[in-house]
């Protein structure tokens, strides 16, 4: 049983389920919305919306603390000067799960995660 524990584990180690989750915040940066299994979904929007609150506040501290998270260049730039912030106004809920189809191969859910408009 699962009461009152804090993650999902995904069925991965520790360091896989965290390369996991910094790969897809960099992929949902970059396009802005991203395809992948309802459950990962559900843990990714925990991860990034960490990531975006702290990005609300553009300094030096603000690029070392996420870029620690996603080790990307590129994507931490993105993040603190075009995706945060739109949300400076918004108090969390940055993120929109919406379910898309089941997959053929092993009938997992599938889900699309885009970031709210």
């Amino acid at each position: 049983m699962r009461h009152k524990h804090g993650y999902r584990k995904l069925g991965r180690t520790s360091s896989h389920r965290q390369a996991l989750l910094k790969n897809l915040s960099i992929a949902l940066i970059k396009y802005g919305s991203i395809e992948t299994t309802l459950f990962k979904a559900k843990e990714l929007r925990g991860y990034i919306e960490k990531l975006i609150t702290a990005s609300r506040n553009p300094d030096f501290n603000t690029h070392r603390f996420v870029f620690s998270y996603l080790q990307d260049k590129e994507a931490t730039k993105k993040l603190i000067a075009e995706v945060a912030p739109r949300f400076k106004e918004r108090n969390g809920g940055y993120t929109r799960i919406q379910r898309s189809r089941l997959r053929r191969g092993d009938a997992a859910t599938m889900s699309v995660i885009s970031f709210v408009d």
